[in-house]
């Protein structure tokens, strides 16, 4: 079976560059650690995963559909504009796409969603013939998995494979409900507000009971605590934004196809790859 290996570029490029222990810097003095870090994971995540098809998908600085749903979706995000380059993350970029490049990767950069919808959209396209990897920290690819797509969270040695027993041990509710929870207990990363009086215990309860949202909703005269229930009735609105903000889907027009994303190449080693793209000397 084909085996997809679909990578969170601009998660993974945050998670390197401030995760590295030390600033690296080339001969010339330019800032290569997110570099280093960058290229240093895909290929290990690479021979973890050994798949067949490999794609890594970064977000584009654009206007958030989202943003229109409720304004402070990810509001909270720094600003990078203003800060030096061995600071911002964003300036690294073109060497990681060099050495993208290099190893004959696809890679493709948003311009109209998110690197979720791609992602979304890959998963939900190809993901019941076709054996699935997400490489990404980003819960909300939770509600994705399945027996054939699984979620990967790189920390080398430490890594996680999140399976569908992962998710209801960890949160006590299925992968198909994730969307449902997330949005009734927010999601600090992305600003996201949920319902007061819910936490992740209640949430899952409360799916347990009504099995998702919509039905929590409809029938919040029948939740038996008090506060909860005129939580869930004075919350009402804002969950269904919630919702619309965290629910992926297959609606994403894909950059690439299937076909497109073959991957045969031995992975070389880090510093071969940053080598031959003049990186380091």
């Amino acid at each position: 079976m084909n085996k997809l290996l679909l990578v969170d570029g601009s998660n993974l490029l945050f998670q390197m560059f401030f995760g590295m222990p030390a600033r690296i810097f080339n001969r010339s003095g330019k800032p290569v650690h997110g570099t280093v870090g960058f290229i240093g994971a895909l290929l290990k995540i690479i021979r973890m995963t050994k798949p067949t098809h490999v794609t890594v998908l970064f977000d584009g600085e654009h206007e958030n559909a989202r943003a229109d749903l409720n304004a402070d979706y990810k509001a909270n995000r720094p600003d990078y504009s203003k800060a030096s380059d061995e600071d911002n993350p964003f300036t690294q970029l073109p060497d990681i796409y060099a050495a993208i490049d290099n190893l004959k990767i696809k890679r493709a950069e948003t311009t109209v969603c998110e690197t979720d919808d791609w992602i979304s959209a890959y998963a939900l396209t190809y993901g019941k013939d076709t054996q699935i990897v997400i490489s990404s920290f980003d819960s909300d690819y939770f509600q994705l998995i399945t027996d054939k797509i699984s979620v990967l969270r790189y920390r080398g040695v430490k890594t996680e494979i999140c399976t569908p027993n992962y998710v209801l041990n960890r949160y006590g509710v299925s992968p198909s409900q994730y969307a449902d929870f997330k949005s009734l207990v927010g999601d600090s990363s992305d600003n996201i507000k949920g319902a007061d009086k819910i936490g992740p215990k209640t949430a899952a309860a409360l799916l347990k009971e009504f099995d998702n949202l919509e039905n929590i909703i409809a029938n919040a005269d029948r939740i038996e605590r008090q506060s909860v229930r005129e939580s869930v009735v004075k919350n009402t609105e804002r969950l269904k934004t919630n919702y619309q903000l965290i629910k992926l889907t297959d609606g994403a027009i894909l950059p690439f196809r299937l076909d497109d994303l073959i991957y045969a190449v031995p992975p070389s080693t880090t510093t071969e790859v940053l080598k031959s793209t003049g990186i380091l000397p």
